[in-house]
């Protein structure tokens, strides 16, 4: 347990240095930096969000409790964090993420965090993931630097932080498209924590992306975020979504969607993820992962991200 503090002191001290530079107040500290202490841990200002894989230390039912409890201790203690304040998550590392946003708590231990100036709702209890993907937060920067006077569009839209980005670098309009009422409620909040929220001229709708994207009421878009499940069953689909066999025809129905020129950030979390861009009608295709990932993720993989221009 010592090796553990020893490491969580190490990172934390770093970590926290360069946030602080950063004016960062929401990141990672520790990411599966030792496999016998299989946590990523997340600060969101004064809590501490923990995941714990449950693949790595295959420990007895009987000896992990107590082992868990240690690392708790111990994550309170050199983090100093009370443990009051430490939300635990249990995790699976899957190929095919199927429960990313099935609720696992009923406690709705929310609280507003900043990042880069706008604000957000996050959910520490409910659900694996709490609302904010911290591993977007450069190209979240980016979204908004790009967004002025576009005609914006953010598919799979979760708790909409892009669209907020996007609202706050002065778009002309922003759709937010997600098939959960729930988080397009969320999205709706997050608008409006930031004074941002004129359905004017930021639409949210409940629909599945796929269908979106086909009917009439699409329009032209100049800019477009897209990061998709790796794999979903909800019963509101028609079917299943599995990024690595659908994203050939999601992309061209985006491409289609937009204006000569137009910027589309297509992003996915699935590890093993081959791009197939062959027949996109493209001017140009950029893999732009490495930029995109935060100096925070020690895990360089957290994520895929392609910059397309129509």
């Amino acid at each position: 347990m010592q090796s553990f503090a020893n490491r969580l002191q190490k990172v934390d001290r770093h970590i926290t240095k360069w946030a602080k530079r950063q004016g960062i107040t929401c990141y990672r500290i520790y990411d599966l930096d030792m496999p016998e202490f299989p946590f990523c841990i997340d600060r969101y200002e004064d809590y501490l969000h923990v995941a714990e894989y449950k693949t790595h230390h295959g420990l007895p039912e009987d000896e992990l409790e107590s082992w868990l409890q240690q690392c708790l201790q111990t994550i309170s203690a050199t983090l100093h964090t009370a443990q009051e304040k430490i939300f635990l998550k249990e995790r699976r590392r899957l190929s095919r993420r199927t429960e990313q946003y099935e609720k696992v708590s009923e406690e709705s231990y929310k609280l507003v965090v900043q990042e880069q100036g706008l604000k957000f709702l996050v959910n520490l209890t409910d659900y694996l993931d709490t609302g904010l993907f911290l591993d977007h937060r450069p190209l979240r920067k980016t979204f908004r630097e790009e967004a002025a006077g576009k005609r914006v569009l953010n598919l799979f839209a979760y708790t909409g932080a892009f669209s907020v980005y996007a609202a706050a670098g002065g778009a002309a309009q922003v759709t937010t498209v997600d098939l959960s009422n729930t988080y397009l409620q969320w999205a709706r909040e997050n608008m409006a924590l930031n004074g941002l929220l004129d359905e004017d001229r930021h639409s949210f709708v409940a629909s599945d992306t796929m269908d979106f994207l086909k009917s009439p009421a699409a329009g032209a878009y100049d800019l477009v975020f897209v990061d998709p499940p790796a794999f979903s069953n909800s019963k509101k689909m028609k079917g299943t979504w599995d990024t690595q066999r659908d994203h050939p025809t999601l992309l061209h129905l985006i491409l289609q969607q937009m204006s000569p020129g137009g910027i589309l950030y297509f992003s996915n979390n699935l590890r093993q993820f081959e791009p197939q861009f062959g027949r996109l009608s493209a001017a140009s295709i950029k893999d732009i992962s490495m930029q995109t990932i935060p100096e925070d993720f020690r895990n360089k993989k957290i994520h895929h991200c392609y910059r397309i221009v129509r």
